[in-house]
């Protein structure tokens, strides 16, 4: 009898790097995505020119597949008083790794992330439309919860969902 060796396929987060920027520039996510959020290297130049922005790469099997930004408290005084909150934003997974897990396992692998290069942070927060369900859902199957705090966005109705670390 011979041992099979299953390879799971691995997802894991890392801070941009420049060279993930050709990988990057390719990414590609459909009209309807797009209005929620935006492509990574748009959201780079803008951490680039801001403090407390910054660019987290999901890799799966070590190629960027996704993409999000946690933002310090610039970013989540919109949101909440909570100083101690950090904001997830621009979260992606691109067009051609959707429909493998890769968004539900990066957020969870997000609590752990936060804790160890964010040690300060007790709290993950999140603005969702409210007619985004796709991207409701998954935040919600991975541990986010809708206190039922609203905002109004450039694009409508804002739901604001927290993690607790």
């Amino acid at each position: 009898m011979t041992n099979h060796i299953v390879h799971k396929d691995v997802v894991t987060l890392d801070f941009y790097k420049p060279e993930y920027k050709l990988q990057l520039e390719n990414y590609y996510l459909p009209q309807e995505q797009l209005k929620y959020t935006s492509l990574p290297l748009d959201a780079i130049a803008k951490c680039e020119k801001e403090v407390g922005r910054h660019p987290i790469v999901i890799l799966f099997n070590n190629s960027p597949a996704g993409f999000f930004v946690l933002h310090e408290w610039e970013g989540v005084k919109e949101y909440s008083d909570n100083r101690d909150a950090i904001l997830l934003r621009a979260f992606s997974v691109h067009f051609s790794f959707q429909g493998k897990g890769i968004a539900k396992q990066s957020l969870m692998l997000l609590p752990s992330f936060v804790k160890k290069y964010f040690p300060n942070k007790n709290e993950i927060i999140l603005a969702v439309n409210h007619m985004n369900k796709a991207a409701q859902y998954v935040y919600k199957k991975s541990g986010f919860k809708d206190k039922g705090l609203r905002v109004m966005g450039k694009k409508g109705e804002l739901f604001i969902l927290h993690m607790d670390l």
